[in-house]
């Protein structure tokens, strides 16, 4: 597999000491740092050669996801693109977009690097395979620390769902795959209008996580407004279907209601499948023993069922945990490197490694299948 997705690299080298350093994050237990995994793949006087490879080795990391992409698309086979903030704390304040700030998933100040983390998720796992750094404002005019992290000049501080657009465009576009449901997290940010109808103006089918008092007009001819929360305690009794349905994940009892923004309806082209309705809708969770809201989202999905609706949001959970795991398990939380490159060397490595786990999983899974099969 490593031969094949370092394939694009000009020396055979690079190739040979990517495939040490995806050992490394496959074998090495605890941290994952660039000694150890040159101690324990190859011999401690490798440590320079790695952490030349992954920090200051010019190989472009775009064509690495894009064959990785080639890899895990029939293995998964996605009914879901998960975009997921990525936490990273580190000390000191050298490395690459690192500042003190406000992490939305854990929920306090730290001084960290921030990522977004695009996975592909499907019933059988998810698989990241894009990437893109969060740039506070502080490292926009500091040219001492972005010399040092030999940051681009074109690399600036912009809002995360820029950089969520843009890395969903690279994969459209110059990527060649074909969209799946967009799951993200905008519950942390006072105007979700501009991700949604970013987009919407591409065509996009999206289930966004908002806050209940997201504020939606509503009413004939949009004449007023409400909060998703207030909508759905006024009509969610009358005009929903509720669903009970035990979530195995978090061994909770859950019910569910999809309620129509009739006013907000538009007409989207979603290209060879010709035109897409996509009136958006408000999606909400209970806790069954309990009276107010676990969650909210708005989605486009106007025509699907509840029950595939609850299905992508699983996917959402899935990413969460292998996202967990590969925080301390594959060693993305462990990059002692400051440059842009290095962290985009280092988080392509990371996606290889866990890729290549859960692809080997899936391949065992089947053989033991067909082992059972022989025997019937």
């Amino acid at each position: 597999m490593c031969r094949d997705l370092f394939a694009s690299f000009t020396r055979s080298d690079q190739r040979r000491w990517g495939e040490v350093y995806v050992r490394g994050l496959l074998s090495v237990s605890g941290r994952k740092s660039i000694r150890r995994m040159a101690e324990q793949v190859v011999g401690w006087e490798a440590e320079q050669c790695l952490q030349q490879f992954v920090n200051q080795s010019p190989w472009d990391w775009v064509p690495v996801r894009r064959r990785l992409v080639e890899h895990a698309m029939p293995a998964v086979q996605p009914k879901a693109w998960v975009v997921r903030e990525v936490v990273m704390p580190k000390n000191g304040s050298s490395s690459v977009g690192v500042d003190k700030q406000y992490a939305h998933s854990i929920g306090r100040m730290i001084n960290c690097q921030m990522g977004l983390a695009v996975f592909l998720a499907g019933d059988s796992g998810a698989s990241p395979v894009n990437w893109r750094l969060l740039l506070p404002r502080s490292w926009d005019e500091d040219p001492a620390r972005r010399s040092r992290a030999h940051l681009p000049p074109a690399e600036r501080h912009r809002s995360r769902w820029d950089l969520l657009l843009d890395a969903v465009d690279e994969m459209i576009g110059s990527w060649g795959l074909s969209p799946a449901p967009i799951l993200v997290d905008a519950c942390h940010t006072a105007q979700v209008e501009p991700l949604l109808s970013g987009l919407e103006e591409r065509g996009l089918r999206y289930v966004v996580q908002v806050t209940e008092g997201t504020r939606v007009s509503v009413g004939p001819r949009a004449r007023w407004s409400a909060t998703l929360g207030e909508l759905v305690a006024q009509r969610a009794r009358h005009d929903a279907v509720m669903l009970s349905r035990r979530d195995d994940m978090n061994a909770t009892t859950s019910r569910f209601v999809a309620l129509p923004l009739t006013e907000l309806a538009g007409l989207y082209d979603m290209g060879p499948g010709g035109p897409y309705r996509g009136a958006r809708r408000v999606l909400a969770e209970w806790p069954v023993s309990q009276p107010d809201l676990r969650a909210i989202w708005l989605t486009n999905l106007s025509g699907s069922r509840l029950l595939d609706l609850i299905g992508l949001l699983r996917l959402g959970h899935r990413a969460d945990q292998d996202l967990a795991t590969l925080a301390d398990g594959f060693g993305l939380r462990h990059f002692e490197g400051r440059s842009f490159r290095g962290w985009h060397h280092h988080v392509t490595l990371v996606s290889v490694a866990f890729a290549y786990r859960l692809l080997r999983r899936l391949e065992e899974r089947d053989e033991a299948d067909l082992r059972l099969w022989s025997r019937v």
